[in-house]
């Protein structure tokens, strides 16, 4: 495996937390996740917790020890040193960060303590196809397409690359083919100043960010190719060694976008990759002006209106594969509003920064629709 393609993932500023043995910590970590409450997220958990689900994570690695993750992840596999493991060995933190947005499930005897995932009823797939410093020529294809055949119906990558890399628009495509909905980054500012592969590559769902108080967050790159927006300042979830982790970028907001594409899939089989991706930016909450603009696309994902709205089916002309957005009849959708004020956990703190090279983006709902652009 050849190392040393210009890649990174996506988290501007992480602080990993090494968690006290204090029970009143792991209360601070959940109170901490202001995310849960601004998407409404225990409303979403009542209609899908994403159960029947496999939602690979294409990262670092997921610590699959940790606690809150008991339960959740599957036996995966690491396609950067092309050693026949699991995927459970992460040293970086940030894929355990990744999961544990996606599906962390709690601890003790009613799951309130510690992390809770957008979708604790799905399974995470680890691929590991990065350390944290290199990137095999080869890996992030190798994994995507690792990640399709073993039946992950939603692909979430935290990170970007230089260029087409490997291969990497054919193993998107050759997964979309197989009905898995890839969901990518943008890209992180000032490092990123535009979007970038995988984000930038025909029907993959690029992710920005948003602050708490709901508008674009300044981290978040703009550009044509984002669809969609989610949390991504502040952002708690789990770490390494038992410990826990706050992030700021659209690593977050990627991880979280994936979640909620995980309850859809769940309270929704029967529908085509093309229509939930139609499903979610349809009944996205628009933040912008009105339709689709480069900061946030088509607003910010709204799980519970995803689950609930009655959305057409997505519209097509003639042969091409580009979809229409047709009207939706809300349910109503969420409000927009600032996150409650939260203390940040009392935590041991060792801060670690992390780089963001841009990525993402494409008229998402065309899940098998043509190349538009691509970065070098």
């Amino acid at each position: 495996m050849r190392p040393g393609t210009i890649f990174t993932h996506l988290c501007a500023a992480c602080i990993v937390i090494t968690l006290a043995k204090q029970p009143l910590l792991e209360d601070e970590v959940r109170r901490a996740q202001w995310h849960l409450q601004f998407l409404e997220i225990s409303n979403a958990q009542q209609i899908s917790t994403g159960d029947g689900v496999t939602v690979a994570v294409i990262d670092t690695g997921v610590d699959g020890t940790h606690v809150d993750l008991a339960g959740a992840i599957l036996q995966g596999t690491d396609t950067l040193n092309g050693e026949n493991n699991n995927g459970w060995q992460d040293r970086d933190g940030h894929g355990t960060a990744m999961a544990g947005l996606i599906a962390a499930r709690g601890h003790n005897h009613n799951q309130t303590d510690g992390a809770l995932g957008i979708a604790p009823g799905a399974r995470v797939l680890p691929v590991k196809a990065t350390n944290g410093i290199d990137l095999g020529v080869e890996a992030l294809p190798a994994a995507i397409t690792y990640a399709a055949n073993h039946r992950a119906t939603v692909i979430s990558i935290s990170l970007v690359v230089g260029n087409n890399v490997g291969g990497l628009a054919e193993a998107i495509r050759a997964a979309q083919q197989q009905d898995s909905i890839v969901v990518a980054g943008v890209g992180n500012k000032p490092e990123s100043l535009r979007v970038g592969a995988p984000a930038n590559i025909d029907g993959v769902v690029a992710v920005g960010a948003v602050d708490r108080t709901g508008k674009h967050a300044a981290v978040s790159v703009t550009g044509k190719e984002v669809l969609l927006c989610a949390p991504g300042v502040d952002i708690v979830s789990t770490s390494i060694n038992g410990g826990y982790r706050t992030g700021t970028g659209t690593s977050d907001s990627t991880a979280i976008v994936a979640g909620v594409a995980a309850l859809v899939r769940s309270r929704f089989p029967n529908l085509s990759a093309t229509e939930v991706i139609h499903r979610l930016t349809a009944t996205a909450t628009d933040i912008g002006p009105p339709g689709r603009d480069d900061e946030c696309g088509y607003g910010i994902v709204n799980p519970v209106a995803a689950l609930t709205a009655d959305v057409p089916p997505v519209a097509r002309s003639g042969s091409s594969s580009a979809a229409t957005v047709p009207p939706v009849t809300p349910t109503p959708p969420a409000t927009v509003r600032a996150a409650p004020p939260t203390g940040g956990p009392r935590l041991v703190l060792v801060i670690g920064v992390a780089v963001a090279v841009g990525t993402i983006a494409v008229l998402a709902w065309a899940v098998l629709g043509r190349r538009r652009r691509r970065t070098g």
